[in-house]
């Protein structure tokens, strides 16, 4: 297809992002002290990796891939190479970027070198579109990745990261695909356990009202909740960046990660409350009480052929809580470490490739 526009950029990095900091900063210094509270020399080190961070010289991000498709503020970006069309869909949660994270370190990139046509969903910016704060997770299925799908004219291969897993699910009931993929995706959210779910409960019960005002979850709710789930690893990783060799390999790798990290449009406020109040507490997925449509959803109502990537040391995503797909495929990276991490082509990169090659073989 011929693209429809060169559009500027991949979900364009929001002004607060600019003070390249951890948003909300408050937050993440009351971490800081709480977590450093009898050590002073750990404090100062975590508090100039920040400072060197916050300094960093950063380069051009990659150049935008080619808009193919366009439904609503939805895009679909075209990363060219061959075979069927593999569609992408990311989470709602932080830019959908990570899958092309930098030119040295890109999911979609690679795989457009080796015989795969990537494309990727770009849910643009709900804050901008007054009607948009209205959209909850389903209806983002119904209203952008049906339709992006449907412009496509032909059959594709569906693949889908964090939430964008659960919705990928969905999508490949709704419309025959090829293949679906789920990377790191949540399904029975019971499997999160209790103490995590109720403390996603509290988070939410604080940022409820809030944001049923503003009709938007901002991306600082949820980036405490996450970390929440690993405070001590939160304030750590900016003492270990202060140690690294400035402008190396690592450095420049950290910075790109952190920067995605601190990133991120707001969700529709019908997004977040599906997500907290039907995925999390209810768990409607993993009970079989999700509908699309009109048409319930469950993994056993899958048709093509079905392949997860669950990783054992996932913070975010437990494993537990996974879709338990035919073919399942153990990873011993965290939930952002399988993208983009050092070991990432090995354990996931390249057999993602094959299963997309031959989809029907369960021993990929």
């Amino acid at each position: 297809k011929q693209p429809l526009s060169e559009s500027p950029a991949l979900s364009p990095p929001h002004a607060a992002a600019q003070q390249h900091g951890p948003r909300p900063l408050p937050l993440f210094l009351d971490l800081v002290a709480a977590q450093t509270a009898h050590d002073p020399d750990a404090r100062a080190a975590v508090l100039r990796g920040l400072r060197l961070y916050q300094q960093a010289d950063r380069p051009a991000p990659p150049a935008p891939m080619p808009v193919v498709a366009r439904a609503g503020r939805a895009s679909l970006r075209d990363y060219d190479g061959a075979g069927a069309p593999v569609v992408f869909v990311p989470s709602l949660i932080n830019p959908p970027r990570i899958l092309d994270l930098a030119e040295d370190n890109s999911l979609l990139r690679w795989l457009s070198s080796q015989g795969v046509r990537p494309l990727l969903i770009d849910w643009g910016d709900p804050s901008r579109i007054l009607h948009a704060r209205g959209e909850d997770v389903t209806e983002h299925i119904t209203s952008y990745v049906m339709p992006l799908l449907d412009q496509l004219g032909e059959p594709v291969h569906l693949v889908g990261y964090c939430l964008g897993g659960t919705m990928a699910l969905a999508a490949a009931q709704l419309r025959p695909a090829l293949s679906l993929t789920l990377i790191a995706a949540p399904w029975r959210f019971s499997g999160f356990g209790d103490r995590a779910r109720a403390d996603i409960a509290q988070l939410w019960a604080v940022a409820r009202p809030a944001a049923e005002r503003l009709g938007l979850v901002p991306m600082e709710v949820l980036q405490s909740g996450f970390w929440r789930l690993d405070p001590a690893r939160t304030v750590a990783k900016y003492e270990q960046f202060g140690r690294l060799e400035p402008g190396s390999a690592a450095a420049r790798a950290f910075v790109a990660l952190e920067d995605w990290a601190n990133d991120g449009a707001p969700l529709p406020f019908a997004a977040g409350r599906e997500l907290f109040e039907d995925f999390v507490a209810a768990d409607v997925t993993g009970r079989g009480q999700w509908r699309v449509a009109d048409t319930p959803i469950g993994p056993a109502r899958l048709t093509a052929p079905a392949h997860e990537f669950v990783s054992l040391n996932d913070r975010i995503v437990p494993a537990a809580s996974s879709a338990h797909l035919p073919h399942r495929h153990a990873l011993g990276l965290g939930h952002v470490g399988m993208i983009v991490g050092g070991r990432a082509r090995e354990q996931l990169w390249e057999p993602l490739a094959r299963i997309l090659s031959h989809p029907q073989r369960s021993g990929y």
